[in-house]
């Protein structure tokens, strides 16, 4: 590989000349105490996907730096040199024959041609136009016919701006949208990374450098989620928070409205069960709705009617000028309560126990880009399994996987992409300013999800290392004062005694691979070592203890009696031994377990790993292997213990209760 120059602050769009630095990132321009409502279309709300191929090229140039010298955004793509089609969305890795794309670190540029319709254009006062992107990692620069309109750092969450006066000039003409994209990753980004140069010239070319990261999956790059428009009117609503509370009879639905565009305004609005009877109103910017008998939202197999949504309308009048503008936006709203006891995770009030997995945004070809028919067979499969939960392993999930999880029920710890963070210096006050603002973006968008029940800052970072304490302390305390309404973790893989960022979380989240990384090949070690755990965990933190990940990796066809490491019959067995320990353990303080993984997923080449991670209880085809049928026939035990529940499924044909 070649070596990628920078753009440096203050430097405009010119390389850094300092050849040893792969990039600096300028501050986003796109953070902000806006809302970042998801786009829905509405009486006076338009939505348009610009999905399907993009023009794509990467810039090989020694230096990666071509296209800010040369402008490319201030002109077609296709006249800086050649292109090829792009799908979107969907990771740039694996689409093409080409070895180079698929390992490339750098700058990568997009570029789409719309035609905006003239409604979105024209009026006294003009509708916004917003442009949207779901998500595209890692850092952003997007121009909109050679203006610059936004920059964004993050792989994994919404960004958007407000390109009303650059289209609104120029109607009837082609809108040209361009991104820069890079996928360089720092010790101060999330999730963090460091560019190894290799200096020694009889082994490598010049400037040869490699990506290296501490996260055991592929670093996939692209527009990863759908990029929209939408448009709202000049006066609009910004943003909704909600927050619930219920008791037997009566809710309590605590909401906030940000209006912007105007203060001359007045608000109506109005909650909706799921036949459409309305079932309180409102009419402030601040308030309570109270509702009667409520509908409580049930996670999946805890109450024979699971996920149900009410339909809370906020619909805004406003004037400006001389013209009287209305806004409406329907926001899906679950009635449900979360609370922690030293033994227990309540929702509703009643124990709740996570029987799940962990999962990946991954597949054959498409990388991590959304594909709607994946996203369908990922939930057929896991209600087939009998599982009530997931979390977002390793980073915050599309908000289209988000809202099947709202509607079905599937309970949802709701995790950051601070994984990988094993650096000292990825402890410092930039890393944690960084992660901090992350967190915020994060909650803006999930905060009113009922599924999600609880926020993960981190998994497996250095917490041994002493700043972790302050670093910690610090980013679970401000992201408690941002939604105090939920529990906040991190998931370690550290020793209970040498944890410095346990003390802070409400649940114990460990990782642990027992006869497999420790031992492996001895089985016989799982009970005494998992039993060990739990209590020391326990006697030291009193809280109770999720066990986040174990598994095993196993060949699909590969077999051996007795079980031998990579078979089919290892990963049976060794998900056996974990569960004798954790029958026992759940009638104490255990509170959940999360299989590692729902399905093989793609990680960088080595020596362990054969077309990646094998942990899988399903192919990254989504075939079931035999530890799909274990997993099946205990979560659906685990299910059956609750009275309000449809009858356990015996059959192993994969159909949807």
């Amino acid at each position: 590989m070649a070596l990628a120059a920078s753009r440096g602050a203050g430097a405009g769009l010119c390389p850094m000349p300092v050849l040893p630095l792969l990039l600096l990132f300028l501050p986003g321009l796109a953070a902000g105490p806006s809302g970042m409502l998801q786009p829905r279309e509405s009486p006076s709300r338009e939505r348009r996907e610009l999905g399907g191929l993009w023009s794509f090229r990467a810039d090989l140039s020694p230096g990666r730096d071509a296209g800010f010298a040369q402008r490319w955004y201030r002109r077609p793509l296709r006249q800086t040199g050649p292109v090829i089609d792009m799908p979107v969305p969907a990771s740039f890795n694996d689409i093409t024959q080409d070895p180079s794309l698929e390992n490339y670190i750098g700058w990568v540029w997009y570029e789409k041609e719309v035609l905006l319709p003239l409604r979105w254009l024209q009026g006294d006062p003009a509708p916004r136009v917003v442009l949207r992107f779901g998500s595209a990692h890692y850092y952003s620069i997007v121009w909109v016919n050679g203006v610059q309109v936004v920059e964004h750092e993050g792989g994994h969450l919404p960004f958007e701006a407000d390109i009303s006066r650059v289209v609104q000039g120029s109607p009837g003409t082609l809108c040209r949208i361009t991104l820069a994209l890079n996928n360089t990753l720092t010790p101060h980004t999330l999730p963090p990374g460091s560019i190894q140069y290799m200096a020694d010239k009889s082994r490598y070319p010049r400037n040869y450098f490699v990506q290296d990261t501490k996260f055991d999956f592929f670093n996939y790059a692209g527009i990863h989620r759908p990029v929209v428009l939408y448009t709202t009117p000049a006066a609009y609503i910004d943003d909704i928070t909600v927050t619930t509370t219920s008791s037997d009879s009566v809710a309590t639905v605590q909401y906030q409205v940000s209006v912007l565009g105007s203060t001359d305004y007045s608000l109506s609005l109005t909650l909706c069960d799921q036949e459409g009877k309305v079932v309180a109103t409102g009419d402030v910017p601040v308030g309570e709705l109270k509702v009667l008998n409520p509908n409580l939202w049930w996670p999946y197999l805890m109450h024979e009617n699971p996920g149900y949504l009410y339909s809370l309308e906020v619909k805004m009048q406003a004037q400006v000028g001389e013209v009287l503008l209305e806004d409406v936006y329907t926001l899906p709203l679950g009635i449900r309560t979360v609370h922690v006891t030293s033994t227990q995770f309540l929702i509703n009030g009643r124990p709740f126990y996570f029987h799940g997995v962990n999962k990946h945004e991954d597949a054959d070809i498409r990388g991590k880009g959304l594909d709607w028919p994946l996203i369908v067979k990922d939930f057929n499969l896991l209600r087939w399994l009998g599982a009530n939960s997931f979390r977002t392993s390793h980073y915050p999930y599309a908000e289209e996987i988000m809202d099947l999880c709202d509607a079905y029920g599937i309970v949802v710890i709701d995790e950051s992409p601070g994984v990988g963070i094993k650096l000292p210096e990825s402890f410092g006050n930039k890393s944690l300013q960084h992660h901090l603002a992350v967190m915020e973006e994060l909650i803006r968008r999930d905060k009113n999800r009922p599924s999600v029940v609880m926020w993960s800052v981190a998994n497996e970072p250095a917490s041994e290392l002493p700043p972790a304490a302050h670093y910690f302390k610090t980013l679970i305390a401000h992201t408690k004062a941002l939604d105090p309404s939920r529990p906040v973790t991190f998931v370690t893989d550290v020793n209970y005694a040498l944890d410095h960022g346990a003390p802070y979380v409400d649940v114990i989240c460990v990782n642990s691979y027992f006869s497999w990384y420790h031992d492996p090949g001895h089985l016989e070690v799982i009970p005494f070592q998992l039993t060990a755990q739990f209590d020391n965990w326990y006697k030291t933190y009193q809280k109770p203890i999720i066990q986040s990940e174990y598994g095993a990796d196993s060949v699909p066809g590969l077999h051996s009696d007795p079980p031998m490491m990579f078979t089919e019959e290892y990963q049976q067995a060794l998900l056996r031994q974990y569960h004798s320990v954790l029958d026992k353990k759940r009638k104490e303080y255990v509170i959940g377990e999360l299989i590692w993984n729902f399905a093989d997923f793609m990680t960088n080449q080595g020596t362990t790993r054969v077309l990646g991670n094998k942990k899988g209880i399903f192919t990254r085809q989504r075939q079931p292997k035999a530890a799909a049928f274990v997993l099946r026939d205990r979560y659906w035990k685990i299910a059956n213990e609750s009275s309000c529940l449809p009858p356990v499924i015996t059959s192993h044909s994969f159909y949807l209760k």
